[in-house]
Protein backbone atom coordinates (compact mmCIF):
# COMPACT_ATOMS: atom_id res chain seq x y z
CA UNK A 1 0.00 0.00 0.00
CA UNK A 2 1.45 3.75 -0.76
CA UNK A 3 0.12 6.77 0.35
CA UNK A 4 -0.17 9.95 -1.54
CA UNK A 5 -1.31 13.41 0.50
CA UNK A 6 -3.28 15.92 -0.93
CA UNK A 7 -2.03 19.13 -1.59
CA UNK A 8 -5.53 21.03 -3.12
CA UNK A 9 -6.41 24.28 -1.72
CA UNK A 10 -3.04 24.31 0.23
CA UNK A 11 -1.33 27.69 0.24
CA UNK A 12 1.80 27.28 -2.56
CA UNK A 13 4.44 29.05 -0.41
CA UNK A 14 3.93 25.61 2.02
CA UNK A 15 4.42 23.37 -1.03
CA UNK A 16 8.51 22.75 -0.50
CA UNK A 17 8.39 22.44 3.12
CA UNK A 18 5.46 20.20 2.71
CA UNK A 19 7.57 18.09 -0.17
CA UNK A 20 10.62 18.32 2.12
CA UNK A 21 8.62 17.16 5.13
CA UNK A 22 7.21 13.90 3.48
CA UNK A 23 10.46 13.08 1.55
CA UNK A 24 11.42 12.50 5.07
CA UNK A 25 8.82 11.14 6.99
CA UNK A 26 8.28 8.34 4.58
CA UNK A 27 5.10 9.42 2.42
CA UNK A 28 5.19 8.19 -1.16
CA UNK A 29 3.92 10.87 -3.05
CA UNK A 30 1.99 13.85 -3.18
CA UNK A 31 -0.78 15.07 -5.38
CA UNK A 32 -1.24 18.46 -7.52
CA UNK A 33 -5.10 19.72 -8.89
CA UNK A 34 -5.73 21.63 -11.58
CA UNK A 35 -7.93 23.97 -12.18
CA UNK A 36 -7.23 27.28 -14.51
CA UNK A 37 -9.91 30.36 -13.64
CA UNK A 38 -13.05 30.69 -11.61
CA UNK A 39 -15.16 32.85 -14.20
CA UNK A 40 -17.58 34.86 -12.68
CA UNK A 41 -19.94 34.06 -13.90
CA UNK A 42 -19.68 30.34 -13.54
CA UNK A 43 -22.64 28.64 -14.99
CA UNK A 44 -21.21 25.05 -15.43
CA UNK A 45 -22.36 22.54 -12.80
CA UNK A 46 -20.19 20.99 -10.14
CA UNK A 47 -20.49 17.22 -10.26
CA UNK A 48 -19.51 16.30 -7.22
CA UNK A 49 -21.54 18.51 -4.74
CA UNK A 50 -25.45 18.46 -4.13
CA UNK A 51 -26.18 21.96 -5.69
CA UNK A 52 -23.69 22.07 -8.35
CA UNK A 53 -21.56 24.86 -7.02
CA UNK A 54 -17.94 24.25 -6.12
CA UNK A 55 -16.86 24.33 -2.26
CA UNK A 56 -13.94 26.63 -2.85
CA UNK A 57 -14.07 30.28 -3.40
CA UNK A 58 -12.74 32.24 -6.56
CA UNK A 59 -9.65 32.98 -5.01
CA UNK A 60 -8.72 29.94 -4.08
CA UNK A 61 -4.97 28.63 -5.26
CA UNK A 62 -4.73 26.53 -8.18
CA UNK A 63 -0.92 27.11 -9.13
CA UNK A 64 0.25 25.07 -12.38
CA UNK A 65 0.77 21.94 -11.43
CA UNK A 66 4.39 20.88 -13.49
CA UNK A 67 5.73 24.11 -12.27
CA UNK A 68 5.11 23.08 -8.34
CA UNK A 69 6.58 19.59 -9.28
CA UNK A 70 9.44 21.01 -10.50
CA UNK A 71 10.09 22.98 -7.62
CA UNK A 72 9.41 20.19 -5.27
CA UNK A 73 11.54 16.87 -7.16
CA UNK A 74 14.39 19.47 -6.76
CA UNK A 75 14.44 19.34 -2.99
CA UNK A 76 13.45 15.39 -2.62
CA UNK A 77 14.93 12.21 -3.73
CA UNK A 78 11.71 9.65 -3.31
CA UNK A 79 8.34 11.52 -3.56
CA UNK A 80 6.31 10.73 -6.50
CA UNK A 81 3.84 13.34 -7.88
CA UNK A 82 0.68 12.34 -9.40
CA UNK A 83 -1.92 15.67 -10.90
CA UNK A 84 -4.87 14.72 -9.32
CA UNK A 85 -6.23 15.33 -11.71
CA UNK A 86 -4.99 17.70 -14.77
CA UNK A 87 -7.61 18.68 -17.40
CA UNK A 88 -6.19 16.67 -20.26
CA UNK A 89 -8.31 18.05 -22.93
CA UNK A 90 -8.67 21.34 -22.16
CA UNK A 91 -4.97 22.02 -23.53
CA UNK A 92 -2.63 21.08 -26.70
CA UNK A 93 -1.25 17.25 -26.20
CA UNK A 94 2.16 18.83 -27.54
CA UNK A 95 2.39 21.25 -24.37
CA UNK A 96 1.38 18.81 -22.09
CA UNK A 97 3.58 16.11 -23.71
CA UNK A 98 6.64 18.60 -23.31
CA UNK A 99 6.22 19.79 -19.82
CA UNK A 100 5.37 16.58 -18.47
CA UNK A 101 8.41 14.93 -20.20
CA UNK A 102 10.51 17.97 -18.88
CA UNK A 103 9.17 17.43 -15.18
CA UNK A 104 9.80 12.95 -15.75
CA UNK A 105 13.41 13.93 -16.86
CA UNK A 106 14.57 16.60 -14.22
CA UNK A 107 12.41 14.31 -11.42
CA UNK A 108 14.08 11.03 -12.63
CA UNK A 109 11.27 9.65 -13.49
CA UNK A 110 9.15 10.66 -10.28
CA UNK A 111 5.91 12.00 -11.96
CA UNK A 112 2.52 10.51 -13.09
CA UNK A 113 0.48 12.01 -14.99
CA UNK A 114 -3.31 12.20 -13.68
CA UNK A 115 -5.69 13.24 -16.06
CA UNK A 116 -10.17 13.82 -16.56
CA UNK A 117 -11.65 15.12 -19.49
CA UNK A 118 -12.79 18.45 -17.07
CA UNK A 119 -16.46 19.63 -16.08
CA UNK A 120 -16.01 23.43 -16.79
CA UNK A 121 -16.80 24.56 -19.83
CA UNK A 122 -15.80 27.95 -19.39
CA UNK A 123 -12.29 26.65 -18.94
CA UNK A 124 -12.76 25.51 -22.59
CA UNK A 125 -13.98 27.86 -23.83
CA UNK A 126 -11.41 30.40 -22.42
CA UNK A 127 -8.59 28.27 -24.30
CA UNK A 128 -10.49 27.16 -27.50
CA UNK A 129 -11.33 23.49 -27.05
CA UNK A 130 -14.26 21.85 -27.86
CA UNK A 131 -16.20 20.76 -24.63
CA UNK A 132 -18.33 18.81 -26.33
CA UNK A 133 -15.37 16.56 -27.91
CA UNK A 134 -13.46 16.49 -24.41
CA UNK A 135 -13.76 12.74 -23.93
CA UNK A 136 -13.38 11.60 -27.83
CA UNK A 137 -9.80 14.28 -27.48
CA UNK A 138 -9.20 13.12 -24.04
CA UNK A 139 -8.75 9.51 -25.66
CA UNK A 140 -6.73 10.73 -28.43
CA UNK A 141 -4.44 12.87 -26.81
CA UNK A 142 -3.32 9.71 -24.73
CA UNK A 143 -2.24 8.02 -27.73
CA UNK A 144 -0.31 11.41 -28.71
CA UNK A 145 1.64 11.70 -25.27
CA UNK A 146 3.06 8.09 -25.59
CA UNK A 147 3.95 8.50 -29.04
CA UNK A 148 6.03 11.84 -28.19
CA UNK A 149 7.17 9.97 -25.30
CA UNK A 150 9.27 6.98 -27.23
CA UNK A 151 11.78 9.53 -28.78
CA UNK A 152 12.91 9.87 -32.07
CA UNK A 153 11.00 10.49 -35.11
CA UNK A 154 7.44 9.77 -34.95
CA UNK A 155 4.03 11.12 -36.19
CA UNK A 156 0.81 11.04 -35.44
CA UNK A 157 -2.50 10.71 -37.68
CA UNK A 158 -5.93 10.99 -36.27
CA UNK A 159 -9.64 12.76 -36.14
CA UNK A 160 -8.45 15.40 -34.10
CA UNK A 161 -4.39 15.39 -33.89
CA UNK A 162 -2.52 15.44 -37.12
CA UNK A 163 1.31 15.95 -37.07
CA UNK A 164 3.80 14.58 -39.62
CA UNK A 165 7.51 13.39 -38.31
CA UNK A 166 8.82 15.23 -35.28
CA UNK A 167 11.32 14.71 -32.37
CA UNK A 168 10.85 15.65 -29.09
CA UNK A 169 13.92 15.74 -26.39
CA UNK A 170 13.98 15.64 -23.44
CA UNK A 171 11.93 12.17 -23.14
CA UNK A 172 11.60 10.02 -20.43
CA UNK A 173 13.67 7.11 -19.63
CA UNK A 174 10.51 5.33 -18.77
CA UNK A 175 6.86 5.56 -19.81
CA UNK A 176 5.71 8.33 -17.59
CA UNK A 177 2.34 6.23 -15.61
CA UNK A 178 -1.26 7.79 -16.86
CA UNK A 179 -4.19 7.26 -14.50
CA UNK A 180 -7.18 7.84 -15.03
CA UNK A 181 -10.11 9.77 -12.63
CA UNK A 182 -13.96 9.78 -12.45
CA UNK A 183 -16.30 7.41 -11.80
CA UNK A 184 -18.63 7.47 -14.81
CA UNK A 185 -19.14 4.78 -17.02
CA UNK A 186 -16.80 6.23 -19.24
CA UNK A 187 -14.06 7.67 -16.93
CA UNK A 188 -13.82 3.90 -15.87
CA UNK A 189 -13.60 2.32 -19.37
CA UNK A 190 -11.01 4.90 -20.79
CA UNK A 191 -9.29 4.13 -17.21
CA UNK A 192 -9.08 0.57 -17.91
CA UNK A 193 -8.58 0.48 -21.49
CA UNK A 194 -6.26 3.17 -21.79
CA UNK A 195 -4.88 4.12 -18.32
CA UNK A 196 -1.91 2.65 -16.09
CA UNK A 197 -4.41 3.37 -12.66
CA UNK A 198 -7.66 4.88 -12.00
CA UNK A 199 -8.51 7.67 -9.30
CA UNK A 200 -11.50 7.72 -7.39
CA UNK A 201 -13.31 10.45 -5.90
CA UNK A 202 -14.23 10.51 -2.14
CA UNK A 203 -16.05 7.33 -0.85
CA UNK A 204 -16.98 4.38 1.60
CA UNK A 205 -14.72 1.14 0.98
CA UNK A 206 -17.62 -0.88 -0.33
CA UNK A 207 -18.55 1.77 -2.79
CA UNK A 208 -15.16 1.32 -4.40
CA UNK A 209 -15.27 -2.20 -3.82
CA UNK A 210 -17.97 -1.33 -7.15
CA UNK A 211 -15.86 0.81 -8.62
CA UNK A 212 -13.20 -1.94 -8.35
CA UNK A 213 -15.22 -4.73 -9.88
CA UNK A 214 -16.26 -3.09 -12.52
CA UNK A 215 -12.70 -2.17 -13.13
CA UNK A 216 -11.61 -5.17 -13.02
CA UNK A 217 -14.69 -6.88 -15.80
CA UNK A 218 -13.63 -3.97 -18.17
CA UNK A 219 -9.77 -4.98 -18.09
CA UNK A 220 -10.99 -8.60 -18.68
CA UNK A 221 -12.50 -7.47 -21.52
CA UNK A 222 -9.91 -5.70 -23.02
CA UNK A 223 -7.53 -8.48 -22.20
CA UNK A 224 -5.51 -6.11 -19.84
CA UNK A 225 -6.33 -8.15 -16.73
CA UNK A 226 -2.42 -9.24 -16.21
CA UNK A 227 -1.10 -6.40 -16.53
CA UNK A 228 -0.14 -3.85 -14.04
CA UNK A 229 -2.86 -1.31 -12.59
CA UNK A 230 -2.71 1.18 -9.87
CA UNK A 231 -6.14 1.44 -8.25
CA UNK A 232 -5.45 5.45 -5.92
CA UNK A 233 -8.68 5.94 -4.17
CA UNK A 234 -9.63 8.69 -1.99
CA UNK A 235 -11.67 7.21 1.36
CA UNK A 236 -14.24 8.26 3.93
CA UNK A 237 -14.54 5.60 5.91
CA UNK A 238 -11.05 4.08 6.41
CA UNK A 239 -8.68 6.13 8.97
CA UNK A 240 -6.46 3.67 10.27
CA UNK A 241 -4.07 0.45 9.77
CA UNK A 242 -7.40 -1.99 9.77
CA UNK A 243 -8.85 0.14 7.66
CA UNK A 244 -6.46 0.72 4.98
CA UNK A 245 -5.98 -2.99 5.11
CA UNK A 246 -9.69 -3.67 4.41
CA UNK A 247 -8.93 -1.53 1.33
CA UNK A 248 -5.84 -3.54 0.50
CA UNK A 249 -8.12 -6.75 0.56
CA UNK A 250 -10.31 -5.69 -2.23
CA UNK A 251 -7.75 -4.34 -4.52
CA UNK A 252 -6.39 -1.06 -3.25
CA UNK A 253 -3.01 0.17 -4.16
CA UNK A 254 -2.71 3.64 -3.08
CA UNK A 255 -4.43 6.08 -0.85
CA UNK A 256 -5.41 9.56 -1.23
CA UNK A 257 -5.17 11.82 1.91
CA UNK A 258 -4.99 14.91 3.42
CA UNK A 259 -3.16 13.63 6.83
CA UNK A 260 -3.78 16.78 8.65
CA UNK A 261 -7.61 16.94 8.71
CA UNK A 262 -7.33 14.09 10.44
CA UNK A 263 -5.60 15.78 13.15
CA UNK A 264 -7.69 18.68 13.54
CA UNK A 265 -4.55 20.90 12.07
CA UNK A 266 -5.54 24.36 10.50
CA UNK A 267 -5.52 23.79 6.69
CA UNK A 268 -4.01 27.26 6.67
CA UNK A 269 -0.95 26.34 8.75
CA UNK A 270 2.00 25.20 7.99
CA UNK A 271 3.41 23.43 11.05
CA UNK A 272 -0.04 21.88 11.45
CA UNK A 273 0.22 20.44 8.23
CA UNK A 274 3.92 19.49 8.78
CA UNK A 275 2.96 17.76 12.12
CA UNK A 276 0.10 15.81 10.33
CA UNK A 277 2.24 14.31 7.74
CA UNK A 278 4.60 13.46 10.43
CA UNK A 279 2.18 11.86 12.67
CA UNK A 280 0.08 9.82 10.12
CA UNK A 281 3.56 8.45 8.69
CA UNK A 282 4.20 7.33 12.37
CA UNK A 283 0.39 6.31 13.33
CA UNK A 284 -0.09 4.38 10.18
CA UNK A 285 2.27 4.39 7.33
CA UNK A 286 5.63 2.61 9.27
CA UNK A 287 3.04 0.32 10.98
CA UNK A 288 2.00 -1.04 7.67
CA UNK A 289 5.49 -1.83 7.11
Amino acid sequence: MKFVAALAFSDPTHFVELARTADTCGWDGLAMSDHLIYPEDLRSQYPYSGDGRPYWSPSTPWPDPWVSIGAMAAVTTRLRFLTNVYVLPARDPILVAKAVSTAAVLSHDRVILGIGVGWMREEFDLLGHDFTTRGKRTDEAIAVLRTLWQGGMVEHHGRFYDFGRIQMSPTPTRPVPIYVGGMSGPALRRAAWLGDGWISGLYSTEELRGFINRLRALRAECGRAAEPFDICVSCRDAFEPDGYRRLEDIGVTTVLTMPWALYGGSPTQLADKQDGLARFADDVIHRMR
